[in-house]
């Protein structure tokens, strides 16, 4: 995993939510628990496990959605968030947070319905390896997100502290038939990128995400958005 040490510092998971999820980036937060509820339909029953969870966001909404969940993450500071966020939600019987490694899954194979890897895929040092452990372990369902080559993401990518690759949709594609999963749905958004939207208030960033939004719904826009939200099936 790219950036293992950054991503563990406790300075680093306490100021993680409020760097990431406020101001603008409330917009990135809303739309990214859009794109997995919109996967995982129905949620209520599902047994879901989220891999690098962090401090909890998607855990603890498809806890609350019904689902029974599995948090794994390297960084015991932001478990410890999750745990924190969990109780807080009154969820913690149908969510449960452990420490591990992404790369070597603690589970048996087809443990899980659904694998969910948001946030990460950007940060795994050998994609395919990492796509095959998600697959071993799940049943039914694997959802993730990737950010793209060709795209704003790429003039600033080389600046930030935990390193991060960039992927074109053509590689993802080659990746799931290598990995014998099946793409259900793949959703393309953010013609601007993450960055802005996180340096300028809500008020600000909200008319620019109308615009954004409106470009990015003509077919052209696709090929050239930051993220792409992935839905594949295991075969």
């Amino acid at each position: 995993m790219k950036g293992q040490e950054w991503y563990q510092a406790d300075d680093v998971a306490a100021a993680y939510d409020d760097k990431r999820f406020s101001k603008g980036g409330q917009l990135i937060d809303r739309r990214e628990k859009g794109a997995v509820l919109d996967a995982i339909t129905p949620v209520e029953g599902r047994n879901v496990l989220e891999i690098a969870c962090g401090t909890g966001r998607f855990t603890v909404m498809l806890a609350d959605r019904g689902a029974d969940v599995v948090g794994l993450d390297i960084s015991a500071a932001m478990l410890q968030q999750g745990r924190e966020k969990a109780r807080a939600a009154g969820v913690s019987d149908h969510l449960e947070f452990l420490r591990g490694d992404a790369g070597r899954l603690p589970f048996p194979d087809d443990h899980f319905d659904t694998v969910v890897a948001m946030r990460f895929f950007h940060l795994a040092d050998d994609p395919e390896a990492f796509l095959r452990e998600m697959r071993r372990v799940a049943r039914e369902q694997i959802v993730f997100d990737t950010f793209n080559r060709f795209s704003a993401r790429s003039v600033y990518n080389w600046a930030l502290p935990m390193g991060s690759r960039l992927y074109s949709k053509s590689e993802v594609a080659v990746l799931l038939a290598k990995t014998d999963l099946t793409l259900v749905d793949v959703e393309d958004d953010f013609l601007v990128p993450y960055g802005l939207y996180r340096s300028i208030p809500n008020a600000l960033a909200s008319p620019i995400r109308a615009v954004d939004e409106a470009v990015g719904s003509l077919p052209v826009a696709d090929h050239f958005a930051s993220v792409s939200y992935w839905n594949a099936r295991v075969r």
